[in-house]
């Protein structure tokens, strides 16, 4: 897999998880859990060097 492929398929993930989060509330069990695939996701794009301005609506 390349780069470019890579960092595609993780922001599809990271808005698909975004809004997912949005929906089940931050006291829920589940926000909990997708918050550790939340912040990986970061780390991955963050390193990728793509900018996560627009892309996160999260903001944590």
């Amino acid at each position: 897999m390349c780069i470019e492929e890579m960092v595609k398929i993780s922001i599809e993930e990271f808005s698909r998880l975004q809004r997912y989060m949005l929906i089940a509330g931050k006291d829920s069990e589940v926000y909990q859990e997708m918050k550790i695939r939340y912040i990986e996701l970061k780390v991955i794009l963050t390193a990728a060097g793509t900018n996560l301005s627009e892309l996160d609506r999260i903001k944590e």
